[in-house]
């Protein structure tokens, strides 16, 4: 799948709970060995942790590989342009670079409108210094007043087998060519087909609920977090698993 010019898995790595750490720093480099090509970071991860572990794991950033980062969560007034600015100048500072592959506006702000939100983030795209533009929790409509600002290449929403509000918004992003990123991908709650359907190809019950997603939308990129690099191998594996027509249609 390609966000912008770069081919990357259709598995990615979320990151909110990682510290500044050897060890995790150690886990980033392994991990992007493995084959995790987008790893999800936000300016608020673990109060700057997370984009400090991916600066010192990752500076400067392989070749094939997006991280991506957000901004402008936590209140009203948190997506004025100002304040954007200085989260924007602080996501370079930690994530050791001067282009940030894929920036979300992370919440859209009540007392902002997203056009003005946006319209800070583009001037960063027009310097050359983020490359792509993307929105979190969002629907139809402000992904439209999105792109009347800037072209938007990813839509990050909660969206997974038990939590499916956000089906429009799939629909949306998929006709459009817009990669569709599921936060909580793994949340699953009361599914008793899942674990018939992971017995049966012999893989976990986590794997089969990425695989669903996968089946689910050609432009669907789950991010599910760990710190564990045998999860995260786990979790690229789904790439692998096809349901059957009658096994998605039983999870849906």
């Amino acid at each position: 799948m390609k966000i912008g010019s770069v081919d990357v898995a259709r598995v990615g790595l979320g990151t909110n709970r990682l510290r500044n750490t050897q060890e995790n720093v150690a886990f980033i480099r392994a991990a992007v060995d493995a084959g995790v090509g987008m790893i999800d970071t936000a300016h608020s991860y673990t109060s700057g942790e997370s984009e400090q572990t991916l600066g010192a794991a990752l500076s400067p950033v392989p070749e094939g590989v997006i991280v991506a980062t957000k901004g402008g969560i936590g209140g009203p007034g948190r997506g004025r342009p100002e304040v954007l600015r200085e989260e924007i100048e602080q996501s370079f500072e930690r994530l050791r670079t001067d282009r940030i592959g894929l920036y979300y506006l992370h919440r859209v702000d009540p007392d902002t409108p997203i056009e003005e939100s946006l319209g800070a983030i583009k001037a960063y795209v027009d310097e050359g210094r983020i490359a792509n533009v993307g929105v979190s929790a969002v629907t139809v409509d402000q992904i439209e007043r999105a792109r009347s600002v800037v072209p938007i290449a990813a839509v990050q929403n909660h969206y997974n087998l038990s939590e499916r509000k956000h089906e429009a918004v799939v629909d949306y992003c998929t006709e459009r060519g817009i990669v569709f990123v599921p936060y909580f991908p793994l949340q699953v709650d009361g599914l008793p087909r899942l674990d018939e359907i992971a017995k049966r190809h012999r893989v976990s019950p986590s794997q089969v609920a990425l695989a669903w997603l996968l089946r689910r939308s050609p432009m669907i990129l789950p991010i599910p977090g760990t710190l564990s690099l045998a999860h995260a191998r786990e979790n690229l594996r789904a790439l692998e698993i096809e349901l059957t027509d009658e096994e998605f249609a039983a999870l849906r």
